[in-house]
């Protein structure tokens, strides 16, 4: 069980690295789109920066069903703790800002 939480920390620390990371990078290129530069060439690369936040979510999603099978009495977040996790997220995304 110690081996699996390890792999799971670890799963959840480079998930909020590389989101991070495409966060800071969308912001850039947006940044440099609104300024009329590569509008096109920009637009593609920031949906690949999308597409890696994107997975970066199901990646979440993944990790979480993996805990929730490892927790058999686990039912569920409740409403203030789904609250408090979207409100982390958020954080995360301001301070990538």
């Amino acid at each position: 069980m110690k081996k699996l939480e390890k792999y799971l920390n670890s799963a959840v620390e480079n998930i909020k690295n590389d989101r991070a990371m495409a966060l800071t990078l969308l912001t850039d290129i947006m940044k440099n789109i609104n300024a009329g530069h590569q509008h096109k060439e920009l637009g593609q690369v920031a949906s690949k920066y999308l597409e890696t936040l994107q997975r970066s979510n199901e990646q979440l999603v993944k990790v979480s069903a993996l805990l929730q099978k490892s927790n058999p009495e686990f039912s569920g977040f409740s409403g203030a703790e789904k609250d408090n996790i979207y409100d982390l997220l958020e954080a995360e995304e301001e301070d990538v800002e």
